[in-house]
């Protein structure tokens, strides 16, 4: 298993992005805008997807195990950030987050960047250009826990 790297730079690339980092868990001081830098900075538990789906799936006896793993995800060229029903009061909160996307604004490449949360809360990134990157931090542990997503 080698640690995942990945750039994106237009929506479609944020797309394989976003499928990646589906159900990452984070706290609410995990993320940090860097307004002199132009750059928001997120720290997350990723859940492997990738795991899921090859010959690398780990099994234990009975039972099949999944992973996480630590990821840090940056998004550069920003110029502006609004938070939607995130409590910033709460720094040890906790955030799932379900998806990330891209909305073109009138200046392209512009735009507006959106990680949309588990309980309506949203990040809303403003950005000039679209330009992100992930990376994984370190080691993957195991987790019992497989992400659902009931209907409703």
């Amino acid at each position: 298993m080698s640690d995942l790297r990945l750039s994106a730079e237009d929506s479609d690339d944020l797309a394989v992005m976003a499928a990646y980092l589906q159900d990452a868990v984070l706290l609410v001081k995990d993320v940090a805008y860097l307004p002199g830098t132009r750059r928001i900075a997120l720290v997350m538990n990723r859940f492997c997807w990738e795991n899921e789906m090859g010959k690398e799936a780990t099994r234990r006896p009975g039972r099949k195990t999944h992973l996480r793993a630590r990821t840090g995800l940056h998004f550069d060229q920003v110029e502006g950030v609004k938070a939607r029903n995130i409590a910033q009061d709460r720094p040890d909160g906790v955030l799932n987050l379900l998806t990330i996307s891209f909305e073109p604004g009138k200046d392209a490449p512009g735009g507006t960047i959106v990680l949309t949360f588990s309980g309506n809360g949203e990040i809303r990134i403003d950005v000039e250009a679209l330009e992100a990157h992930l990376a994984d931090m370190g080691g993957r542990w195991e987790t019992p826990n497989l992400p659902s997503h009931e209907a409703g």
